[in-house]
């Protein structure tokens, strides 16, 4: 079907809704009409030739051998096809008789075979009949979708004048579907391209996987597509395979498999299998992230353009138990810094579920011992997949393990606007488990962000479409692995890098002051609602704090006070604050046995006050004792260097630690252990998280040489915190691609405002001109 007649036919069957719908649904209703009439009347075209056929066939089935519950399969082999109606009705006959519409129309859908149903099921359609049949429009909606202005069937017809009406062909009902809901969610304002992928976007797809291992392919194929849509990748990968014309040619038996989230779009995929002839049940309903519908599978080939900026927060209960990952799928084994491989997260953030996406395909591919083919991926993303995560989460490390597994082929960029719901940057990953020896261990990008030509309206927000030219150059640009300005090569290791922690050691003073000890009085963590509540209550915080309850609560809500449950119940508790009275008090006896001396070596102080509670034979558990010494010292750049523990490294131990840090005794200061100038004695100071930082350094260097040429220089106290070290995996095309444009001249920029100036003749020296204000 060309263009043309694509469009008239959109057209009309959307002015269905305005013809015969309203004042009946509000607008935004519309399409849980015409949506599913639109489908109910392409089956019914394919089921009108053979309606005689079949239901010979139930009389049969009733009359000769007397069967109680009808087979199904001499049924579908009399339509010709894996659906049947088994009512005397068509869609055109129920208009013979207006007066039992409503109920023969019932009649009709009850004779649809039960994978029918469930379509109809999913589309509401029955509860949708009624509401119309109400208002009086039911026959108003049958009569248009009926009328010879139209032609939904795989023949083609003629119109009432005699115009040669085309044929709708299977990928082409798909195509009027996806742009009605495309209309109708712009209407709604809603996400008007989240179910489908522009067809040239899917020819480049199936171009990708399929032209590299053309003449290669297996007798039997099964293609994927976890967020199947209407189906159109499916359908497009099936015509690829199996059109005569197309890049393969092959007699391999394809078999489709996809599953959908939306009722809508399931029920039109699932239509659209039945069809063309597949295995409906091959189609399944529900979210892919919540369950795994193919567990017992493998596939050999797998395209997808899954929702992205998508919350997965609804389906994180089947993923993840708390921070524990529930669901293999969603777990990768990585080897961290120091080569021991560990069971790692693979969830990226819970705003944006797409990467999930590709982690449920990546678990569905087929061994090499399996199939000599492997499996091959494409799948869209936009841009986040690529860099978004920080080392060691769940995002990078989901491009880690497909990374450094070698799964990588290409990825490559798409012009902006060319989408329907979106005008961002997006991307084709493409993925392999069985590379070509030239592409092993590395990943090529290519930059097609310039290769479209515009459209002559905008549908949406896409406003230009890859061209036949354009599809064709990007593959050959696949193909030969040629680099050049829109094409590079790169090995795996330049996308991955360490994040390494750069510590500066702890300087604190101390000082017993009155003030100091007085704020022992709150529990740190809720101070403010405790100081607020004592100003209020005085000594009552010790006896009887349940008469203030409700006044604490009240003041707790107007004033909008941010409190966890277990906090609350802490101010609210006695015990607790009877608990802090006694710290503030032994403080106040500390503060009397040493005095207000200030110290700058915080090392010295706890040492005092240690000593002076051994004295007073005062005990007190580490939380105490920790608590007392907060309160009682503050950072001080003047200070000394707080010291954490003091080491002794010989022999062994030594070796040990020097193998681990993969240095020598000389740089160990590097690390974090200073000599103490005591033979084998070496110092680790505390680090001071204020002033901790990080470096990113590429994985193809040396992270201490990184150190010492670029933290170093520039800190002289700072070292490595080697056990935090974090790998993480990002791609940047605007690091590779970036092309400067220099800012014009302040010559040029003075010539072009000169020559607005003439062509506005002086109109813009009298806007701004302040001659003759008086």
């Amino acid at each position: 079907m060309d263009h043309t007649a694509h469009n008239k036919l959109v057209a009309f069957i959307w002015s269905i809704a305005d013809d015969c719908l309203r004042d009946v649904f509000v607008r935004g209703k519309y399409r849980d009409v015409i949506l599913p009439m639109f489908v109910l009347r392409r089956l019914d075209c394919l089921l009108e030739p053979t309606k005689d056929a079949v239901l010979e066939e139930v009389r049969y089935q009733r009359e000769e051998v007397e069967m109680a519950v009808l087979d199904s399969s001499p049924l579908c082999e009399e339509s010709g096809y894996v659906f049947y109606n088994i009512s005397k009705f068509t869609l055109k006959s129920l208009l013979n008789n207006p007066s039992q519409l409503e109920a023969n129309f019932k009649n009709y859908l009850d004779g649809f075979s039960d994978n029918v149903k469930e379509i109809i099921q999913h589309f509401d359609l029955r509860s949708q009949a009624r509401k119309m049949a109400v208002a009086d429009v039911l026959f108003d909606v049958i009569e248009k979708f009926v009328s010879p202005e139209i032609n939904l069937s795989p023949e083609a017809g003629r119109a009432s004048d005699g115009r040669l009406l085309p044929a709708l062909t299977n990928l082409g009902m798909g195509y009027v579907f996806e742009e009605l809901i495309r209309k109708f969610n712009e209407e709604n304002n809603e996400e008007a391209g989240e179910h489908f992928t522009p067809r040239e976007v899917i020819h480049l797809m199936t171009n990708i996987l399929f032209k590299p291992v053309n003449g290669n392919l297996p007798p039997v194929l099964t293609i994927y597509d976890p967020a199947c849509g209407s189906g159109g990748m499916l359908t497009e990968s099936e015509k690829y395979i199996k059109d005569p014309e197309g890049g393969v040619k092959t007699t391999a038996d394809v078999y489709l498999y996809g599953k959908e989230v939306n009722g809508e779009t399931y029920a039109i995929c699932k239509s659209d299998m039945m069809i063309k002839g597949n295995d409906p049940e091959n189609i399944k309903f529900g979210s892919t992230l919540a369950t795994d519908e193919f567990s017992s599978m493998k596939f050999d080939f797998m395209l997808s353009n899954p929702p992205y900026g998508k919350s997965w927060s609804a389906d994180a209960k089947f993923i993840k138990d708390g921070k524990e990952i529930v669901d293999p799928r969603f777990m990768v084994r990585l080897e961290d810094y120091w080569g021991d491989e560990n069971t790692v997260d693979a969830t990226p953030a819970s705003s944006d579920g797409q990467l999930l996406f590709l982690m449920e395909m990546v678990n569905k591919m087929k061994s090499s011992s399996a199939s000599p083919l492997g499996s091959r991926i494409a799948s869209v993303h936009n841009g986040s997949s690529l860099f978004t995560g920080d080392a060691g989460g769940g995002a990078s490390n989901i491009r880690r393990c497909i990374i450094e597994n070698d799964w990588v082929e290409a990825i490559i960029q798409l012009p902006t606007n060319l989408f329907y719901n979106t005008g961002i940057t997006t991307y084709i990953w493409v993925l392999s488990n069985n590379k070509s020896p030239e592409r092993k261990g590395k990943i090529q990008l290519i930059n097609g962000s310039e290769m479209f030509r515009p459209l002559r309206k905008n549908l949406g927000e896409k406003n230009c479409e890859l061209s036949d030219e354009h599809i064709e150059q990007l593959t050959q640009l696949y193909l030969s692995m040629d680099q050049d300005e829109v094409s590079k090569v790169f090995e795996n290791k330049d996308f991955g890098y360490y994040k390494i922690v750069v510590n500066r050691p702890l300087r604190l003073a101390a000082q017993f002051t009155p003030e100091r000890v007085a704020s022992l009085r709150f529990i740190p963590v809720i101070k403010e609602m405790a100081e607020w509540t004592y100003e209020e209550f005085g000594d009552d915080v010790y006896s009887d704090l349940k008469q203030h309850k409700d006044s604490i609560e009240r003041h707790i809500d107007r004033e909008e006070v941010s409190i966890t449950a277990k906090n609350k119940s802490t101010l609210l508790s006695v015990a607790k604050w009877r608990d802090q009275k006694k710290l503030m008090e032994i403080a106040g006896q500390l503060a009397d046995e040493i005095g207000d001396e200030l110290f700058m070596d915080y090392n010295k102080f706890v040492n005092v006050v240690d000593n002076t509670l051994k004295s007073l034979k005062i005990k007190l558990g580490a939380p105490q004792k920790k608590q007392i010494l907060s309160a009682m010292s503050w950072q001080d750049e003047e200070a000394e260097k707080v010291i954490k523990k003091v080491h002794k490294l010989k022999g062994d131990k030594l070796d040990q630690l020097l193998d681990r840090l993969r240095a020598d005794e000389d740089q160990l200061s590097d690390y974090g252990y200073y000599p103490s100038g005591k033979k084998d004695q070496f110092i680790e100071y505390e680090a001071d998280s204020d002033l901790r930082d990080t470096e990113v350094v590429p994985l193809k260097e040396d992270v201490h040489e990184y150190f010492l040429r670029e933290v170093r220089p520039h800190v002289e106290e700072a070292w490595i915190d080697l056990e935090k070290t974090k790998i993480g995996y990002q791609i940047s095309f605007n690091k590779h691609f970036y092309k400067h444009t220099p800012l014009r001249s302040l010559e040029d920029v003075a010539a072009d405002i000169l020559q607005l100036e003439s062509e506005t003749d002086g109109l813009l020296k009298k806007l701004v001109s302040f001659e003759g204000v008086q």
